[in-house]
């Protein structure tokens, strides 16, 4: 048997590794999917699917009653993340606690943007959406659309600072509220 080049075991070598670098995650990982908010890993699994086999992230959203099955040499392309650190937590946290910034584009440009942030899975951004949209008891009423996208960004940082800090999902509403309430 004929022994192996350096140059071949350097060209192997990195190809397997490449194929478990999406092995991030392991059941019962909480993880973010920017479209969805917070999930479960609740198994990895193989399926054949057009004549191939492909690894799988099973991925349970319990609030929606949704499960998403996310192929593992798929998962950077798909925005699929483990939770924030404490540190960017803390980070939403004080760009909550900052002024509103509303610009003066038309509300669908605005909520195009406010979208994009929320969908974007980044909790800084979601916290930017929730500071803007937030009113006050002596500010005017929200239309029904600002309403609607306030309370999915709320729902959104809410769900992922709960997970993170191991608390209720009400419970962090209620502390986001409150420190939107004393800013």
């Amino acid at each position: 048997m004929p022994k192996k080049t350096s140059a071949e075991t350097k060209t192997k070598k990195p190809r397997e590794k490449d194929v478990r670098k999406g092995m991030v995650f392991s059941t019962g990982d909480f993880v973010v999917y920017p479209a969805h908010g917070v999930g479960k890993v609740t198994d990895i699994e193989k399926q054949v699917i057009g004549g191939q086999e492909i690894e799988l992230f099973v991925v349970s959203f319990e609030r929606d009653r949704m499960t998403l099955r996310v192929p593992v040499d798929k998962v950077d392309n798909s925005g699929l993340r483990k939770l924030s650190t404490r540190k960017v937590m803390d980070q939403a946290l004080t760009t909550l606690k900052g002024r509103a910034r509303v610009k003066r584009a038309m509300w669908s440009r605005r909520a195009q943007e406010y979208e994009a942030k929320i969908n974007s899975g980044d909790p800084v951004s979601i916290a930017e959406v929730v500071r803007d949209l937030h009113r006050g008891d002596s500010q005017p009423e929200q239309s029904y659309s600002e309403r609607q996208i306030y309370e999915q960004a709320l729902e959104r940082l809410a769900h992922e600072m709960a997970a993170v800090e191991k608390i209720k999902p009400e419970t962090a509403t209620a502390k986001l509220e409150k420190l939107l309430s004393a800013a």
